[in-house]
């Protein structure tokens, strides 16, 4: 391994990718469509055997929601629908790909997971270099995490088998301007 890796697994929660969350009709179709829980567990699982610490990004908001911003056109209706509220069922992370003890949990507010969150000072105090990603949804957490990780300096690997949009359009569009900041890869393929 030429660089400290983190792989972080983003917004793979039970609101947006189990099969009785909001997502089913979106989301869960296109991970199932796309082999993303399989690949998602494998690169897990290879992660952990090489010593790459593996990190969970969840989007959420306090109970009343009072750091939603409801100007938003993707946030403004997680109150009204009862969806992203911190402790529930639907901002656990998906059990198929359940944290261990001690991995690290960065809660985001926003499509960003460094906006306001402990995300940098996490990877400036691990030494980390290389970002590499999986998650939901391509087009909105993981092109915010490349392109701000690309902007702070680290190497940007993005696990395209890992990765869903809300349709193969969405998923497809975004992974075409990823490609200028990052590598992208696939979990059985993937340099540790």
């Amino acid at each position: 391994m030429t660089a400290k890796s983190i792989l972080l697994i983003m917004d793979m929660m039970n609101d947006l990718v189990h099969p009785d969350g909001m997502g089913a009709s979106s989301y869960v179709v296109q991970c199932n469509a796309r082999g993303v829980y399989e690949n998602t567990a494998l690169a897990i699982k290879r992660a952990r055997a090489a010593g790459v610490m593996v990190g969970y990004v969840r989007v959420g908001f306090s109970a009343q929601y009072p750091e939603c911003p409801p100007n938003s056109p993707i946030f403004s209706k997680a109150k009204d629908n009862n969806v992203f509220e911190l402790g529930t069922w639907g901002t656990e992370v998906f059990a198929d790909f359940a944290p261990q003890a001690g991995d690290p949990d960065i809660i985001k507010h926003r499509v960003s997971p460094f906006y306001g969150t402990k995300l940098e000072p996490l990877l400036r105090a691990q030494g980390i270099e290389r970002l590499v990603f999986a998650g939901v949804s391509t087009n909105g957490v993981v092109s915010a995490a490349v392109r701000e990780g690309h902007d702070r300096d680290y190497a940007c690997v993005v696990l395209e088998d890992c990765c869903a949009g809300a349709s193969t359009e969405e998923h497809d569009y975004a992974l075409a301007g990823l490609k200028r900041y990052s590598t992208i890869s696939t979990a059985a393929d993937f340099i540790l």
